[in-house]
């Protein structure tokens, strides 16, 4: 099993980056909304409707925001745990090849 695990650290970085870049233009649509109205548009219950549809958007796009850097974090700790243990192994396995006896072939 163990030998078809691969983990391609780049690609963890380009996620974790990605995930970083949405976060960010969630934070730019909230700005966004902050600044927008919405009276006038219509009729009272329009405006309603559209300030309550605001409101509920730039709480879920909040709560999206943060999740999502909480993930970029966790992808960024994954990929340093998987290199540290990548490492390690190879530090064992050249210190094991340097013996060169003990084992059977």
């Amino acid at each position: 099993m163990a030998e078809r695990l691969a983990v391609d650290g780049d690609e963890l970085s380009h996620f974790m980056r990605m995930l970083r870049a949405s976060a960010e233009s969630l934070r730019g649509l909230r700005r966004a909304l902050e600044d927008a109205t919405v009276t006038g548009l219509g009729t009272d219950d329009l405006d309603c409707a559209c300030e309550d549809f605001q409101d509920d958007w730039k709480c879920g796009a909040d709560q999206i925001g943060e999740q999502t850097e909480a993930l970029a974090k966790i992808i960024g700790k994954s990929r340093d745990s998987y290199r540290e243990v990548d490492e390690a192994l190879e530090r064992a396995l050249g210190k094991a090849g340097n013996g060169r006896g003990g084992g059977t072939r």
